[in-house]
């Protein structure tokens, strides 16, 4: 059996529960996936993008509801041994990719502060772009439970707000476009375990400014906000072993009753507003 053959078996057999399952219920709980739809799933070469690749053509075999896919891979500036490691990865695991070229790594490489945010934005922009242009409506991105669990604890803890990183957006700028986020319920540790038992290796981070952390994932743990929380969750885990499940429902459970204030559509609500039409004893 080719490598191919034999990573598709362990999405079907061995990690069936924990991964092909919770992708196909986050698909069907959070409605991302409509008849016709042309999905541009975006590869980055990391192991979250290239098995949320194997999970969409694993699902697309079901046949349930009949949609297109393109294996979209930017290159904003790799090295030539880390474009090399994607195409190499996409080869071995049957993934037809199409891959384009930017220079966004030239553009922020000056950029002092807040280099990852314009990145991270332009790279976003780009993928619309091209994702558009190959005829899709929507993009797929590789996040996952854990980085749900993060976001809402650094917009909380750094950024003084409650919110949650969406399964699915609307694109602003590109009208009729959307973003849907299909690994929403697959937790990290269960796609390691999948990259490990099938001996893969995958880009760990491949951006100029840490092009060296492509090499280990020890380097690639470099100190930031994301992974001060991602210890912070790790040592409450110990004391409360629910406290993950707990910071993902804490954005189902909202009570707009006993909130000070909200945003709704850009607009601000205080809970004054109404406040004297309500009589509690």
């Amino acid at each position: 059996m080719n490598q191919a053959a034999e990573i598709e078996k362990s999405i079907r057999k061995k990690f069936h529960k924990e991964l092909f399952s919770r992708f196909a219920k986050a698909v069907r709980d959070y409605e991302l996936i409509q008849e016709g739809d042309k999905i541009a799933v975006c590869i980055s070469g990391g192991k979250d993008s290239m098995l949320m690749a194997k999970l969409f053509q694993e699902l697309q075999k079901h046949r349930k509801v009949s949609f297109e896919l393109e294996f979209l891979v930017m290159d904003p500036g790799y090295l030539w041994e880390n474009r090399k490691m994607i195409e190499n990865n996409a080869a071995g695991m049957n993934l037809p990719i199409t891959v384009f070229e930017t220079d966004i790594f030239d553009a922020v490489y000056e950029i002092e502060k807040s280099p990852c945010y314009l990145c991270a934005r332009m790279r976003r922009g780009h993928l619309y772009n091209q994702a558009r242009e190959l005829g899709c409506n929507k993009i797929a991105l590789g996040h996952h439970y854990d980085d749900v669990i993060e976001t809402i604890l650094m917009g909380m803890l750094y950024g003084g707000q409650i919110q949650t990183m969406m399964p699915k957006l609307h694109s602003t700028n590109f009208p009729g476009m959307e973003l849907i986020r299909p690994m929403y319920y697959i937790r990290e540790a269960d796609i390691k375990r999948w990259r490990d038992y099938n001996g893969l290796k995958f880009l760990q981070c491949a951006c100029r400014f840490t092009e060296n952390c492509a090499r280990a994932e020890s380097e690639s743990q470099s100190e930031s906000k994301r992974l001060e929380i991602k210890n912070m969750i790790a040592e409450m885990k110990k004391i409360n072993p629910f406290v993950e499940g707990n910071i993902f429902k804490s954005v189902e459970n909202v009570n707009l009753s006993t909130i000070i204030a909200y945003k709704k559509e850009g607009v601000k609500h205080h809970f004054l507003e109404s406040y004297g039409e309500h009589i509690t004893y």
